[in-house]
């Protein structure tokens, strides 16, 4: 058992199987997501309890017998919910109210208090202490796990039971203001991202220029009257890629090509790069000629259209791409980061219109050789694209700016929670002075 040094006197510390009983969901019992229903009994996942309150609504259900067959897990308010399998391992939220019959699915924990106080219990496992604890008994390299056998053997803190609910409703007011601070701050940058898409928008359509003509995009309904649509397969040549086969080691050897996979989405996704020089895999001169896979130039544009669809780069050297990537090497009448800013000004467009199916979208080449763009004499575009950036790097900053205050509440609220359930502070003065500010 972890000891905890410094704990007030009246406090002792003790097991969680000591003040709770644990329980989780031994396997699937062969259930399997073709049993679920579109009502019922409310069967919660982790995403389920992330939020600050527990959400009983987008959840998915299965029916009575389901629920019925595992009576330890049918949830009751003051139960606590552990998540104890997968990346988001130690999440933890408490039952304050049920709205419906609900049980959990095999990812999360239920922690019954007998001899603590529920939301005591809540606060205390989300605390450093605790979940340095967990991170230290979870097992797994793939999938991480946390047995139920660790999860009782946890150890925290134990204060006298009316301090339990006075930090409880300690807790439960200052996480709520900072909280509340969060929201306002996401929103905040959530105005910021649509800004910085509608200022792009703007760019690359010309919204400076007074003088205007309808426009047959189906993204903008107006164009500068001089600037013509043009297909973009008339001033840019398309192409796409290739995967060499793996079940050909000698063609996966001596690999030197920079290769564009689905992977190299996660440089751009946040529209901040424009340009990738750098790849997780390469591909080899054998694989590539033993292919359809083709070595593109320096500054030819991509854009994926399967997985992560609607995300675009330029190439920072010479490479190759896998089958999910269209390219287009511009000609001299169109310059790439203009159409880079273009195809990122339509990505909306792009998925909502053309992007094809229900869990993974794609974009099929034969609409993308179809795809019109406006087209601005050259020299204007040049212009475009510094604006572009200029733009950008000011919203960028702002939004910089309050990511770094999102993270400092965060800290503080963590810190906060583990000050109180430590005995660090004394929640009843300080309680005190927050009632009398």
């Amino acid at each position: 058992m972890a000891h905890f040094t410094s704990l007030p006197d009246s406090w002792s510390s003790t097991r969680i199987d000591r003040v709770a009983t644990v329980h989780a969901r031994i396997g699937w019992k062969a259930l399997t997501a073709a049993e679920y229903l579109d009502d019922g009994y409310a069967f919660l996942s982790t995403p389920n309890i992330k939020t600050t309150e527990i959400d009983f609504e987008k959840v998915n259900f299965i029916s009575e017998f389901r629920y019925r067959e595992s009576p330890e897990l049918q949830l009751t308010e003051g139960d606590v919910l552990l998540t104890k399998d997968g990346f988001t391992l130690g999440t933890v939220n408490v039952v304050r109210h049920l709205p419906r019959p609900a049980t959990v699915n095999g990812s999360i924990a239920v922690l019954r208090p007998f001899d603590i106080h529920p939301i005591y219990l809540r606060y205390v496992i989300a605390s450093n202490a605790i979940q340095a604890q967990i991170q230290a008994v979870k097992d797994g390299m793939d999938v991480l796990h946390l047995f139920q056998r660790d999860i009782k053997k946890l150890s925290i803190p134990l204060p006298p039971p009316e301090e339990q609910r006075r930090i409880a409703d300690f807790l439960d007011a200052e996480t709520a203001r900072i909280d509340k601070l969060v929201r306002t701050q996401g929103q905040v940058l959530a105005s910021l991202a649509e800004r910085k898409a509608a200022s792009v928008v703007q760019q690359v359509i010309g919204g400076h220029r007074p003088h205007r003509r309808p426009s047959l995009l189906p993204w903008t309904d107006t164009l500068p009257t001089e600037w013509p649509e043009v297909r973009l397969g008339l001033v840019a040549q398309m192409g796409s890629g290739h995967t060499p086969s793996r079940s050909r080691p000698e063609w996966w050897s001596d690999c030197t090509i920079p290769w564009i996979t689905t992977g190299e989405v996660s440089q751009v996704r946040d529209d901040r790069r424009e340009v990738i020089y750098e790849t997780r895999e390469k591909i080899s001169e054998l694989g590539m000629a033993n292919s359809s896979a083709t070595l593109h130039p320096a500054g030819t544009v991509v854009l994926c259209r399967t997985a992560s669809a609607g995300y675009s780069a330029i190439m920072g050297t010479g490479m190759a791409t896998s089958q999910d990537f269209v390219t287009w090497t511009c000609g001299p009448r169109l310059d790439p980061y203009y159409l880079l800013w273009c195809l990122r000004a339509m990505r909306q467009d792009l998925l909502g219109r053309l992007a094809m199916g229900s869990t993974h979208k794609t974009i099929y080449v034969p609409d993308l050789q179809m795809l019109r763009i406006p087209l601005p004499p050259l020299e204007e575009q040049r212009i475009i694209v510094q604006r572009i950036r200029e733009q950008n790097a000011l919203n960028d900053k702002l939004a910089d700016s309050v990511k770094r205050q999102l993270q400092l509440l965060t800290e503080r609220r963590q810190a906060l929670v583990t000050a109180a359930v430590t005995g660090q502070i004394d929640v009843s003065t300080t309680m005190g002075r927050a009632a009398g500010s």
